[in-house]
């Protein structure tokens, strides 16, 4: 798979001929949205109400800052695994285990045994292609002060949107209405420690790689950062066009037919110094050469402080760039085809 990713920088790098950005317009033009009135109702069902009383219960003193393999990050486990349980959203592995364990093994001397826990959807039409939309549900638990770092945006925002969007989905299943394809929603440990989660989603997938057609990544959409403190209806996107054009102007359609959020795209610079396109869970699953997109609100004072307290999230704000996420992943589960990737439709050509 090393080799793969190799030559999808050297292909994307040669793909700047006539022929090709031909191809590229024609895809732009080529998008048609799906379902457009169904989507916004299921969109809908995403509610402010319910995105607070959840962050509030997850970033809660109960889970203690999250930690890796302790107490805090087991009992946040549980939270999830009994929330879909009673949403009836069933697990890929069946029954009641929602987890796939993480062996200390895995992990640097010290850090204890974890778990991503693990929800599914299956599609009606394409079962066997599996769109993950994912966010990391540890943080960095209690300081040495005694303080607790209750990550509410960080990552709690994207985990609530998570549950929400599942709930959606669900629903628009039970009443017929999709998904075509299937949806696995990942909620990954070990982020904080370096994307071990997703390393070792990736090292040991519960699907075939191949089969998975994209990733949606959120990490911290509950804030706002200095630099749009005047224009807070924004998000940050980064990596959407780094390996299917497709996927990235899917995304802008769907943002100007339905929302019309300011998509900055000033961190998805390739070379931008933050490095936020290697920082989160997307980076692992681009790395096998599978789409991405990671949506981000930038940092803030709060981060990675115990005052990131879900009394400071703007919770209209969260519930819209949520919306914006579901209606991304609707498309891509509905539309005829699945997404294609740059080097892949090159190469047929």
């Amino acid at each position: 798979m090393k080799h793969f990713y190799i030559l999808s920088v050297i292909l994307v790098g040669t793909c700047s001929t006539p022929k090709y950005t031909t191809r590229i317009q024609n895809l732009k033009d080529s998008i048609q949205l799906v379902d457009s009135t169904q989507v916004i109702n299921y969109a809908n069902t995403i509610t402010v109400k319910e995105l607070k009383t959840h962050l509030y219960k997850f970033s809660s003193d109960e889970f203690e800052g999250r930690k890796v393999g302790e107490k805090g990050q087991k009992l946040a486990s549980e939270f999830l695994k009994s929330y879909y349980k009673n949403e009836n959203i069933e697990s890929p592995f069946g029954g009641d285990n929602y987890y796939q364990v993480i062996p200390e093994t895995f992990f640097s001397k010290g850090i204890k045994d974890s778990e991503n826990v693990l929800a599914y959807i299956e599609g009606s039409k394409y079962p066997e292609e599996i769109i993950i939309i994912s966010a990391h549900l540890d943080h960095l638990g209690i300081s040495d002060n005694g303080q607790i770092n209750h990550g509410a945006d960080d990552d709690g925002s994207g985990t609530v949107a998570m549950m929400e969007m599942a709930q959606a989905f669900k629903l628009a299943k039970k009443d017929g209405h999709g998904p075509k394809r299937s949806i696995l929603f990942l909620h990954l440990t070990a982020e904080e420690i370096g994307k071990q989660g997703s390393e070792f989603y990736t090292q040991h997938p519960v699907f075939p790689l191949e089969n998975t057609i994209a990733n949606l990544n959120i990490d911290m959409i509950g804030r706002v950062d200095e630099i749009h403190q005047n224009n807070k209806d924004y998000i940050y996107l980064i990596g959407s066009d780094r390996l299917s054009k497709e996927l990235h102007y899917l995304s802008e359609k769907i943002n100007t037919s339905y929302f019309n959020i300011d998509i900055d795209y000033k961190y998805n610079v390739e070379g931008e110094a933050h490095k936020y396109y290697s920082r989160s869970d997307h980076y692992n699953f681009a790395l096998k050469g599978i789409p991405v997109i990671f949506y981000f609100n930038g940092e803030h004072s709060d981060y990675h402080e115990p005052t990131d307290t879900p009394d400071k999230i703007d919770y209209d704000l969260l519930q819209r760039r949520t919306k914006l996420i579901f209606t991304t992943a609707w498309q891509i589960a509905n539309q005829k085809h699945r997404i294609v990737i740059d080097e892949y439709n090159e190469l047929l050509n």
